[in-house]
């Protein structure tokens, strides 16, 4: 626990309990986790409090959003020097169409698209969708 405080605390962002629990439970599941799932895993907590916990940590770059198609945001943690910059940190998401879940596939980046001039990109985001390693058995 003491190295996801040091971390959050590198980030700017003060350490609180909730804070380090939100942090702990999202490096565990490994995957994109919608505000509802953390919702289920901390069934006492304020859901306001959780979902400012989310909005702190994307401010700080801590997480990321992922629109994955499903209609519901989902956020995962970005990875050790991630900016989550269009120009610099794209990477793939991968959504799985039989588990439902979504993953970045961080090491497969998403090449710089040149938009016509007068263009400015606000967010890019690739998703695909199919069948993960672990439902098709491979």
């Amino acid at each position: 626990m003491k190295e996801i405080e040091t971390f959050l605390e590198d980030k700017k962002v003060r350490p609180t309990a909730m804070r380090v629990l939100i942090y702990k439970y999202m490096a565990e599941k490994e995957i994109a986790v919608a505000l509802a799932d953390i919702e289920n895993a901390f069934t006492k907590a304020d859901r306001t409090t959780l979902y400012r916990t989310l909005k702190t940590f994307e401010e700080n770059g801590i997480v990321h959003q992922i629109d994955d198609g499903t209609g519901i945001t989902k956020y995962a943690l970005c990875d050790k020097g991630c900016n989550c910059e269009i120009e610099q940190d794209l990477h793939l998401h991968f959504h799985c169409l039989n588990c439902n879940e979504t993953v970045c596939l961080t090491k497969h980046k998403i090449p710089h698209i040149n938009l016509p001039e007068g263009y400015l990109a606000e967010d890019v985001n690739l998703v695909v969708k199919g069948i993960c390693e672990k439902c098709s058995g491979q």
